[in-house]
């Protein structure tokens, strides 16, 4: 699975999805457009629904219950997670960043932009609060 960096500052949903995908984050940014999703809206990144209705859109399954993070062995071989969890007014916020385990390699693809690189292993660094499962075979589409 390959990194797509996010075009909108508050654009990690949509990229997560589009690198789930296998697809563009202008592709990933259309399909959500025009199921009333937007980068700018911060249900976005408040609220699990959006990027599960983008990915089932995109016709990717994933478990309807987030799960507590624990440990990164006890993660599922892809999930979203919720990075950067705080409360703003009250409202909880995070940024989207994506798990993978494709056999030995264990590694996050974190969509910011400013990153020097948008795989991530400094596992210890991260500090995810919860995860949802996405059920698929993540072989990014050629």
């Amino acid at each position: 699975m390959q990194p797509v960096i996010q075009e909108e500052l508050t654009g990690c949903g949509i990229a997560s999805a589009a690198a789930i995908a296998g697809i563009s984050y202008v592709q990933a940014k259309k399909a959500a457009n025009k199921m009333g999703i937007f980068a700018g809206d911060d249900s976005l990144w408040s609220s699990p629904r959006y990027v599960r209705d983008l990915l089932d859109s995109l016709g990717i399954e994933t478990d309807q219950q987030e799960k507590p993070f624990n440990a990164w062995e006890e993660l599922p071989d892809c999930a979203l997670l919720a990075t950067k969890w705080h409360l703003e007014a009250g409202k909880p916020f995070w940024h989207w960043v994506v798990f993978v385990r494709e056999g030995a390699q264990e590694y996050v693809l974190d969509s910011k932009k400013s990153l020097k690189t948008n795989i991530r292993k400094d596992f210890a660094r991260m500090k995810p609060k919860w995860f949802i499962e996405v059920h698929r075979s993540y072989q990014a589409v050629e």
